[in-house]
């Protein structure tokens, strides 16, 4: 079903809930940023003071899951125990310490004597957030919105919907708590729901959806409201041939087992030739230790005689578990092109002592995070000091990457004169602009 199919009574229903999100959202738009850090402050102290209540609905969520045989990357993103709840917790407090994205001046210009031209920062509006599984997301996307001045309709999954609405129900306390209407955080629970969301133009300004492949396509192609997203998470470390061997041994069982159905973790391993046969005997009983299953073209099964073929699928497959695709190529070129054809322009990283090489991965690569002796597992919005994120950008057109505050802003133009009228600077005996940049 397209979204121009969705039943009219869904449609209604859900443009009143829009409509009253965009009145809570203009209400946080003109609110100051002390105002706004209160109300984030109200909702880390509401999430903490429901703890129990939201770490027991997660826990029915994570029976239920397990019941249906929910897919096993699925079933690690919908785990919240108590030490991810806390560090939710702290992501949301750290929110609070960024900077007002709201009423940043971009550009300060006299145009003429007494015309006055100014660019600034404002909220986009309403954002419509659908993610499956992730309920830590909630938390994350909230204080987003809360500080950037947006109202929020989020839709988690159906296997999360228990911790969806305890989340949602502390987050809209807190907003309470702090005199702020909690209609600026709004949850959906039902695929109906999805679809007439979809259906919203003029109602939400962004939609980001935060999925699998199919399904961010599937929001892509059923819309007219413009999305901010990425399908798939398919990352690579490359092991150049002047790489430290420890160091990039380290690297790469921290960027696939960390947390391995995170969009950050590397599918595939890239080996320089000449580094080959010192370094896969390193690293696959690292892995292994680890429960890795791993593949191998035949150029690494000769080091590696054990492993699984790889075929031409698992250049192209985001796991998501426990499974590593292993290529060794001849140079550092033929890393990059293997990584320019079957990435998705997420994360890719280079272990190598080599500055050059280092220098020439980093300008020919095209992902949004690309990365010099460190694990992929860095891109992330809490970890690159944005306090958070509503998710990852793989789009060439900004923003990209982790999208913090920045990329939930737009701007506008204000324009002061005193009577100017835009006649007199055309024509003969025109008024000439001055152009002058102010401080």
């Amino acid at each position: 079903m397209i979204a121009s199919q969705v039943s009219a009574s869904n449609t209604v229903s859900l443009t009143a809930i829009a409509q009253k999100t965009r009145q809570a959202a203009q209400q946080l738009a003109g609110l100051t940023a002390a105002d706004k850090n209160r109300a984030i402050a109200a909702i880390a102290q509401s999430l903490e003071t429901a703890a129990a209540e939201i770490i027991a609905a997660n826990q029915a969520d994570c029976e239920a899951a397990l019941a249906d045989n929910l897919a096993k990357p699925l079933y690690g993103r919908l785990k919240l125990d108590t030490d991810k709840l806390k560090g939710a917790i702290a992501g949301v407090r750290s929110v609070a310490q960024l900077p007002d994205p709201v009423g940043q001046v971009q550009i300060h210009r006299q145009l003429d004597d007494g015309l006055i031209l100014k660019r600034l920062t404002c909220p986009l509006g309403v954002l419509g957030v659908i993610f499956e599984s992730r309920p830590d997301a909630v938390m994350q996307i909230s204080s987003l919105a809360v500080k950037s001045g947006n109202g929020v309709i989020l839709k988690g999954g159906r296997e999360a919907v228990l911790s969806c609405q305890a989340l949602v129900k502390a987050i809209r306390q807190g907003l309470t708590n702090a005199g702020i209407n909690p209609a600026a955080v709004q949850l959906l629970t039902t695929r109906e729901e999805t679809q007439a969301l979809l259906a919203l133009e003029g109602y939400v300004d962004l939609i980001i959806p935060r999925g699998s492949n199919a399904f961010v396509r599937y929001v892509q192609e059923n819309t007219r409201i413009p999305v901010l997203g990425h399908a798939e998470g398919i990352c690579h470390l490359y092991v150049d041939q002047a790489a430290d061997l420890d160091q990039a041994v380290n690297i790469a069982v921290d960027a696939k087992t960390d947390y391995p159905s995170a969009c950050n973790t590397i599918e595939t391993l890239l080996v320089h030739r000449a580094i080959a046969p010192g370094f896969l005997p390193l690293v696959a009983p690292a892995l292994q230790a680890r429960q890795v299953e791993l593949r191998g073209d035949t150029a690494a099964r000769q080091w590696l005689p054990q492993i699984q073929p790889t075929d031409e699928a698992d250049w192209s497959t985001e796991y998501s578990d426990l499974i590593l695709a292993i290529r060794v190529v001849d140079s550092l070129t033929a890393a990059i092109a293997h990584i320019n054809t079957y990435g998705s322009r997420h994360t890719e990283a280079i272990v190598t002592q080599d500055e050059a090489a280092a220098a020439q991965f980093i300008a020919q690569v095209n992902a949004a995070g690309v990365f010099h002796n460190c694990s992929t597992r860095f891109a992330d919005g809490f970890r690159y000091g944005l306090g958070a994120e509503v998710g990852i950008s793989t789009q060439q057109m900004p923003p990209r990457g982790p999208v913090g505050l920045e990329g939930l802003v737009t701007y506008k133009y204000q324009v002061v004169g005193d009577g100017h009228i835009a006649s007199a600077y055309a024509g003969e005996n025109s008024k000439p602009f001055t152009h002058r940049d102010l401080t």
